[in-house]
């Protein structure tokens, strides 16, 4: 029989201390997600928080089991290629680059820690991957491409008879460029030409909405940061101009545009943070697709549009999502 007073107090403490571990329930190592982004506006932070949102339902709770650390490179291209850097050098499990040119910094900056994107236009022109397939590489994510058909066909419905459709972009920004190349050729079927006015910086958004004066029945806005950033002096000359404004991203509508048909951005970091925990839970991002979001949603705002001198139809406010007064 064992004789419990012969072992001594070291053996015990050994085999009570083997005993517990073995009994413990096994514990997820922590991990770590490092998050950028080009710049601070409401549609990029709702990406953010979806993707923060999204981990916690995953299990990766920040401040719990998860190292969360996100910088912002306020507008900068050069801090964004400093911010990666400084995350490569971190080595984080998961870095989750939000828009492209914080994207293509990441990318540039390592080929092995898994680089998810997110609320990238165009990931093969801003040269992220080479197709919408699995990369094969360290890099993945989820685009908000929109499909410019539907842009099209809201501008004609708010603005019938339109010839002249206005474009506010940087001309720096690799999606940017590809959405102007692209629309211009879209419009040109329907006979309507695109005037561009090009704002390199986020204080040139103002002086180049002013261009546009007398030159355009509507001006259009697609996902770019330098414009959505500084929006509200787009507002300002879409209101003093009575020159109508139509955007591609949803939050703008609440902040002075007359209606956007685009993606809910806080769903899109949703459906990036499942990317970022399948990446957490051990798969490969080389074996995960590119994707993008197909839920659209319909803003209105009545009274942008009675400052900007537009009558929107009952059918139209009827089948918005949401109808900001």
């Amino acid at each position: 029989m064992f004789d419990m007073k012969k072992l001594s107090l070291r053996t015990m403490v050994s085999v009570l201390s083997l005993a517990a571990v073995c009994a413990a329930p096994a514990m997820a190592a922590d991990k770590s997600v490092a998050v950028t982004a080009i710049v601070e506006h409401p549609a990029l932070d709702a990406i953010r928080d979806g993707v923060k949102d999204e981990l916690k339902a995953e299990g990766f709770e920040a401040g719990k089991n998860l190292k969360w650390e996100y910088q912002s490179a306020q507008g900068n291209t050069g801090t964004a290629a400093q911010i990666a850097r400084k995350f490569v050098g971190d080595k984080p499990d998961v870095i989750v680059a939000i828009a492209t040119p914080s994207a293509q910094a990441l990318v540039a900056s390592t080929k092995t820690i898994p680089v998810v994107y997110s609320g990238v236009t165009d990931p093969i022109a801003a040269q992220l991957v080479k197709d919408w397939k699995a990369s094969g590489g360290n890099v993945t994510g989820v685009s908000d491409l929109l499909e410019l058909e539907k842009q099209v066909d809201l501008i004609k419905r708010i603005i019938p008879g339109v010839k002249r459709v206005g474009m506010v972009y940087n001309p720096g920004e690799a999606n940017s460029a590809v959405v102007v190349k692209s629309l211009k050729e879209l419009l040109s079927k329907s006979g309507i030409s695109l005037v561009e006015a090009a704002a390199p910086r986020t204080v040139d958004v103002g002086s180049a909405a002013k261009s546009l004066i007398g030159k355009v029945d509507v001006i259009y806005t697609n996902t770019d940061n330098n414009v959505v950033s500084a929006y509200e002096s787009l507002v300002k000359v879409g209101n003093d101009a009575k020159i109508p404004l139509i955007a591609s991203d949803t939050d703008s509508v609440k902040r002075g545009a007359i209606a956007a048909l685009g993606v809910n951005y806080y769903d899109l970091g949703r459906q990036t943070g499942k990317v970022v925990a399948r990446i957490l839970k051990g798969e490969k991002p080389g074996d995960i697709a590119s994707a993008t979001s197909s839920k659209l949603e319909l803003f209105v705002n009545t009274t942008a549009a009675q400052k900007q001198g537009v009558t929107l139809s009952a059918d139209l406010i009827k089948s918005a999502k949401t109808v900001i007064k």
